[in-house]
C-alpha cells in the first residue's frame, strides 16, 4: 500500500508541474508605468498636445480621432482600437516620455503642467469627417426609341466606418466616417423597371473585403444608355484618400439588375 501511495503521490506531482509548465501566464500589466502616463503629454519639439491619458483610455486632441483603450507592458506602450498596435518605449519618468513611432522615429513627449491645456481637449466628444447630406437627383435619358427616367438618391447613415491613419506623431489613430444607402430607381414612362436600395455589403462579392471594410458608399451616378440597358457607376471610397472602387450596375430594359468591376 505504501509503494503505491507513493506512486500515487509521483503521478500527480509529475502531471502538476507539466501543467504548471504548459501554462504561460501572459506578462503583467505595469500598473506603476501606466499611473505615470496619466495626465497631458506635449510635443518637445512645438509643444502642441500630444494626448491625454485618463485612466486606462488615451484622448486626442483631434476630435476626428476616437479615444483608445491603452495599458503598458514591460517597456511596451498597447494601444488597443480596431486593431492592436505597439510601441516601444525608450524612457519614462514622471515628466518625460520618449518612444518609438511606426516608422522608427523617436517622439519626445513632456508632461503638462499648465491647466489651460485642457482646453485641447474640448469636451472629448468625437466627431465624423464626412458633412452627411441629403443628395437627390434625376433625369430622363433616351435609349433608342425608349425613353427612361432614373431617380437616385444618398441616403447618410448612423452606421460608423473606422478607419485607421496615422497621427503626425506616427501614431495610429482611428477616425469616424459615416456610411450611405444609395436608392435607384428607373421608370419606363410610368412603368416601374427597377426600384431598390444599396448597401455597402451588397458588393461584397466583387470589392475586398480588407477594402469594403474602410470604405463608404458614397454615391451611384448615371454613366451611359446602351443596348444592354441603362449603365450605372457605384464608388466605393475609402475616405480622405484617392482610393476608390467602381462597380457598374446594368438596369436592363426587363429589369434585371447586372453588377461588374468597372474599368
Amino acid at each position: 500500500m505504501r509503494k503505491i501511495a507513493i506512486l500515487v503521490a509521483a503521478v500527480l506531482a509529475f502531471t502538476a508541474c507539466r501543467k504548471e509548465a504548459g501554462t504561460a501566464s501572459a506578462p503583467a500589466e505595469d500598473t506603476a508605468a501606466k499611473k505615470m502616463l496619466q495626465g497631458i503629454w506635449l510635443n518637445d519639439d512645438d509643444e502642441g498636445a500630444a494626448f491625454r491619458a485618463k485612466g486606462d483610455t488615451i484622448y486626442y486632441p483631434d476630435t476626428t480621432s476616437m479615444p483608445v483603450y491603452f495599458k503598458v507592458v514591460d517597456d511596451t506602450l498597447v494601444l488597443r482600437g480596431a486593431k492592436e498596435v505597439k510601441y516601444h518605449i525608450l524612457k519614462q519618468t514622471s515628466h518625460l516620455f520618449v518612444f518609438e513611432n511606426q516608422s522608427g522615429d523617436q517622439i519626445h513627449l513632456f508632461k503638462s503642467t499648465d491647466p489651460s491645456d485642457m482646453s485641447y481637449f474640448g469636451n472629448h466628444r468625437t466627431v465624423a469627417l464626412n458633412q452627411r447630406q441629403l443628395i437627390k437627383r434625376d433625369s430622363v435619358v433616351a435609349a433608342g426609341s425608349n425613353r427612361y427616367h432614373y431617380y437616385v438618391q444618398v441616403n447618410p447613415t448612423t452606421y460608423k466606418v473606422v478607419k485607421t491613419a496615422y497621427n503626425d506623431d506616427g501614431v495610429a489613430v482611428d477616425n469616424i466616417y459615416y456610411d450611405n444607402i444609395v436608392h435607384l430607381s428607373v421608370y419606363d414612362g410610368a412603368s416601374c423597371l427597377f426600384s431598390s436600395d444599396f448597401r455597402k455589403r451588397d458588393f461584397a462579392g466583387l470589392v475586398p473585403q480588407q477594402y469594403l471594410s474602410q470604405s463608404v458608399l458614397s454615391d451611384i451616378v448615371y454613366y451611359q444608355a446602351t443596348a444592354a440597358g441603362l449603365e450605372f457607376v457605384a464608388s466605393l471610397a475609402i475616405p480622405d484618400s484617392a482610393s476608390s472602387f467602381q462597380i457598374k450596375i446594368t438596369i436592363a430594359a426587363n429589369g434585371k439588375k447586372k453588377m461588374q468591376v468597372f474599368g
